[in-house]
């Protein structure tokens, strides 16, 4: 009796726990070596029924998608699915999953603070500053940023997207008391007002705010969103914060605007090629960039733990002919049914 074949192309679970109980399930697990490239990935997923894994290092193209005609399902332990031709994958009737999990965007909604803090507050140059001997001259001025009694406004934040991770920004800027705009052209009227923002359009967002945080999706609409147009509606003393996707700002306009002086910062856990080229021109700003290695999730307690068993349910859920929890291609559902649909690959003989 063949087995269902799932290839866990990038793993997270270090335990094994979610693969052993995979295998126990009746299925046959592939865990591909961490360095393996796309052309070893594709040898592995010939026959393959479900691919699992985090971030994919590269594109699932439809080339890659269609090298197993018994590929089911996609599950991701990630929230984001760009690394996925989603138009690809829905065409294919294959299912993408992903896993939204508190853990995940809570970390990034932190994470953005501290991006944020430590650029208002100068926390690097004070550090270095110490570290070398020096005290409190030159005066290294943070900036306040909540509203006070005594008069002074605070500054003025401004949301991109207020989905799960920026709603969770907005609601830990709530105490502070600085002014929050928020601008999401897909969230109705409502969660702005619970979330204590001020809806606005994107352009009014980026002429007022004094700290911008990119905390929407990657899609063909985002993509390269802040772009050299948006970028000159800044204030020249504004921070850019981006822990979204890195495509989602184009970093040759944003390099022009720092060299410029026409924008003050930047604070960036994720670029549009990943790892960073030695070279790189943004890396070149000195403190006025913050540079993180896509990882401002990876918290401990955190990270994408709470992931595992979601991700390991939604792949046994597709290999028994049922609807998985949290599918992103909704589309593909009808197209998946009349594949799949009740047709279990566990403890049955494959076609």
């Amino acid at each position: 009796m063949n087995r269902p074949r799932v290839l866990i192309y990038r793993p997270v679970d270090e335990s094994g726990e979610s693969h052993r109980l995979l295998e126990a399930a009746g299925c046959d697990v592939v865990v591909a070596p961490a360095a393996a490239d796309r052309e070893a990935l594709t040898a592995l997923s010939a026959d393959a029924d479900v691919l699992l894994g985090a971030t994919f290092r590269g594109y699932m193209d439809r080339e890659f998608l269609s090298v197993s005609r018994r590929l089911r399902l996609v599950s991701k332990y990630t929230i984001g699915v760009d690394d996925v031709d989603i138009d690809a994958a829905s065409a294919l009737g294959v299912l993408v999953t992903h896993c939204p999990t508190e853990a995940n965007w809570g970390g990034v909604a932190e994470g953005a603070l501290a991006l944020m803090l430590a650029v208002l507050k100068r926390v690097r140059e004070r550090d270095r500053h110490v570290k070398a001997g020096g005290w409190r001259e030159p005066p290294i001025y943070g900036t306040y940023v909540g509203k006070r009694a005594d008069g002074y406004a605070g500054i003025t934040i401004g949301i991109v997207g207020l989905g799960r991770a920026g709603g969770r920004v907005a609601d830990l800027l709530r105490p502070w008391g600085a002014r929050v705009l928020a601008a999401d052209p897909y969230i109705e009227t409502g969660k702005f007002a619970r979330h204590g923002v001020e809806r606005t359009d994107l352009d009014t967002l980026l002429r007022e705010a004094d700290v911008v945080t990119l905390d929407c999706n990657l899609t063909s609409e985002t993509r390269g969103l802040i772009d050299r147009r948006r970028l000159a509606l800044m204030k020249p003393t504004a921070v850019l914060i981006n822990t979204a996707r890195g495509a989602v700002v184009d970093l040759d306009a944003l390099c022009d605007a720092l060299q410029s002086h026409a924008l003050a910062a930047a604070a960036l856990d994720v670029l549009p090629e990943e790892p960073l080229p030695r070279d790189a021109r943004i890396s070149q700003f000195g403190d006025r960039v913050l540079l993180s290695p896509h990882m401002v999730a990876a918290n401990q307690g955190g990270t994408l733990g709470a992931a595992i068993p979601w991700a390991a349910e939604a792949a046994l859920a597709a290999l028994r002919g049922e609807l998985p929890e949290r599918i992103y291609n909704t589309e593909a559902v009808a197209k998946w049914q009349a594949r799949f649909g009740g047709k279990s690959l566990l403890g049955a003989r494959r076609a």
